[in-house]
Order: structure tokens, then sequence, then C-alpha cells
């Protein structure tokens, strides 16, 4: 297929699109974008037959190429094609890398500066969101619910630097996560008992672990007769229940007005009768807002960046403090060990493989500033067992239903 050729054909597809879109009977579906490609490869494959053009070669291979070009990512488009492909990102125009099955891998594609800028300007044209030299860095959702991350020069040395992070949804319910050998038959059971009881649940992990996949799992537990409420920083989850409402976060326009903080949403999250409020991660201040609901007896879930289940319950106690000077650690910690419940934390070991690797109660009690846990299931020989602790609230279990102790016997 000659690069020269398809460029041509690009160029006259574009021109077309415009002129139709001015006249007005253009309505950018696919299968009309399509027609249009395949009339103009063909038309230009003709005209190339005297040799006053470069040949095309492989029609379509040339269609594709220019029906990614024009209506999707281009150069990139077939990694967002490729079911495996979990994250792609570009370090320099001749650095394109793509992740499958959580194992990072250069690709050959080359692309250039200008085009690297036009795929991010595609990419953030639907989101209502901009990347500048005043504004540096930009985080957005894209229609098929991936997640794109922009840095711009100088605060990266010489390129852009974009990330986008695809959600392969292999896992929508926790039935699902134990076929992926992501975690137990009895330790799944338990955790859809907790959440549809009505415990807090805080699910921790590293970058790339697995936690809003997991997160999404465990909402599918939640009882369908109750409204859920999410608040992000770009839209993530899908939660299945019928009664959902998703919010995230909005950048400063141009006059630097128009903020609206994670913060801010959980606040407003608690005007809107919840009957889960979660919050798909919390970093800064937020946090203490999300305590402060969770306190009241809303119930609810959030993820956190962590190494460990114990580590995710100390970051909670220091995060608040991020609120202001008035907020000490004397409330905090307390607040931690009344509102959380159940800390759920996933990893991703060396060869790309997602799972649970442990889960931690909060039995609700604290002294000297440290919060009092208990493991309920660990990871021994690289399996998921049950450990001796249990969690909190039995007495949520039996109102909904579940017999804690038969639930936690079958797991031994």
């Amino acid at each position: 297929m000659a690069v020269d050729a398809v460029r041509i054909v690009e160029d006259e597809v574009r021109a077309l699109v415009r002129r139709r879109i001015a006249a007005g009977n253009f309505r950018g579906e696919p299968g009309e974008l399509r027609a249009l490609v395949d009339g103009a490869v063909l038309d230009y494959d003709l005209r190339s037959l005297d040799g006053s053009l470069p040949g095309l070669g492989d029609r379509d291979a040339a269609v594709r190429t220019v029906v990614a070009a024009v209506s999707g990512f281009g150069p990139l488009q077939r990694y967002f094609d490729d079911p495996d492909v979990e994250e792609i990102w570009i370090n320099e125009p001749g650095k394109v890398f793509v992740a499958r099955h959580g194992v990072a891998e250069l690709t050959t594609t080359i692309l250039d500066e200008d085009t690297v800028a036009e795929l991010v300007e595609r990419m953030l044209a639907s989101t209502g969101r901009r990347v500048d030299l005043s504004s540096p860095f930009v985080d957005a959702s894209l229609p098929d619910g991936s997640r794109v991350h922009v840095v711009i020069p100088d605060v990266t040395r010489r390129h852009w630097a974009v990330n986008v992070r695809r959600f392969v949804a292999r896992a929508r319910r926790l039935e699902d996560l134990v076929e992926l050998g992501s975690l137990t038959a009895p330790a799944a059971r338990f955790l859809a008992a907790a959440v549809a009881s009505g415990l807090n649940l805080l699910v921790s992990g590293a970058t790339q672990a697995g936690k809003t996949t997991l997160l999404n799992c465990l909402l599918s537990a939640v009882p369908a007769h109750q409204r859920v409420i999410t608040c992000e920083e770009v839209f993530e989850l899908q939660p299945s229940a019928r009664d959902v409402v998703a919010m995230q976060c909005r950048q400063p326009n141009l006059e630097g007005r128009g903020e609206i903080p994670l913060r801010r949403l959980v606040k407003e999250a608690l005007r809107m009768r919840p009957d889960r409020l979660v919050v798909g991660e919390v970093r800064q201040e937020e946090s203490l807002d999300l305590l402060i609901a969770l306190n009241s007896g809303l119930p609810g879930a959030a993820t956190v960046h962590a190494n460990s289940a114990a580590d995710a319950v100390a970051k909670m106690c220091t995060l608040p403090l991020l609120a202001g000077e008035n907020v000490t650690s004397g409330f905090v910690v307390p607040a931690v060990a009344a509102s959380l419940d159940l800390v759920v934390h996933a990893e991703l070991d060396g060869g790309g493989r997602r799972r649970v690797r442990e889960v931690l109660a909060v039995t609700g009690r604290s002294e000297g500033g440290v919060v009092e846990t208990a493991e309920v299931f660990t990871t021994r020989e690289g399996a998921l067992v049950r450990a001796t602790g249990w969690p909190p609230h039995r007495d949520r279990f039996a109102r909904a239903g579940f017999d804690l102790t038969a639930l936690l016997a079958e797991a031994r």
C-alpha cells in the first residue's frame, strides 16, 4: 500500500466531507463515511491506472486506513480496535507503547510531532477540555470510555506525553473475576454479601492493578432498588445498577473560573438522595468529605493507591489532613475506624495477572493513633485463603439475609 497514494485519498475524502457538511447532507454516521471512502478509493484506483498517480496496492487496507484517519485516531486506531490492548502511551513520536494483559511492548508505529498534536486535538474534541501553555495537563474521558491523560512541554522535557487507558471490560461481576482467576469463589460470595449488607469498602492497589474493574464488579452486588451516585475526576466507573447518576470534575475555563473539584462533587452528591456514594479515587482532601458521609450512615465505596491494605488504611488517616489545619489526627483516625469496614487490595504480578491479594477488616476501634484491623482473607503460597479475622457489623449481614458464620466457614 503506497503511503503517498493513501494520503492523497485521505485529503480528497476530507475535502468531500467538508463540502457535504457545508451543504447540509452529511450526518457523520459510520456507514455513510465508509461508503464515501469506498467510492473515493475506487475512483482514485481507476484514475491511477494510466500511471499519472501512485498506485494504492491493497484497496481494502487503504479503505481501513483512510476511515481510521478521518473518523478515528489514525495510526493509533488499530490499537483502539484491538480488544487485548489495555493501554496506549506515547513518550515521543518515535516511541509508541501498548500494554496487553499487563505487559508493556514497544510498537512499530512511528509518528511525528504534528500527528501527535492532531491526535490529541481529535481526542479532546468531544470532551470540552483543553491542553495549552496555561493548562499543560489534561485528563478526559473518550466516548468509548477510555481515559486520556496528556502533558505538554515545558512540563515535559521536549515531547508531548500521552496516555490512553482503555476500559477493557473482561469482568463486570464478581463471578467474572472468579472465572479469570483473580478471586476465589468463597471470597467472591463473602464480598458480594458485604456489599449487599451495606458495608463500606475501600479498594486499594497500585496503578494498573485493576482497582476500577474490581470496584465495578463489587458494585454489581448493590441491591437493584438502591440509588447509586458516583463521583470521579473523569468517567471510568460503569456500575450496573438501574438507578445511577454519574458525575465528573470540570476544568477551569480560560478565565480560570468554573472549576468543579472532586470535593464539590462529593458534597453535591449528598443532596441527591443517594443510597450508595461511590468515589472513583480519593487522592486529596475529598477523603475528609467521604469519611464524613460514610460516618453519617451512608454506605459507600472508593479506591485509593496503596502498596497494601494496611497502607491504604494508614493513607486514609493522613489524606484528610490536607483539608486544613483545623483537621487533626485526633478526629481523623477515629473517623476512619468508624467509617471503613473492609479494604480489598488488588495487585498486578510480574506476569501481568491481576488478582485480589487480601481482604482486611476494620474493626471499628483505634488506639494510640492506630486503626485496629484484622485479616479476613490473605495470600499464602500464591493462593487467597481464609485468615482468622472477622468483619464488623454482623448484624447487617443478618438483616440482609446472610449467615456470616457459614459464609466464612466455607472459605476454609
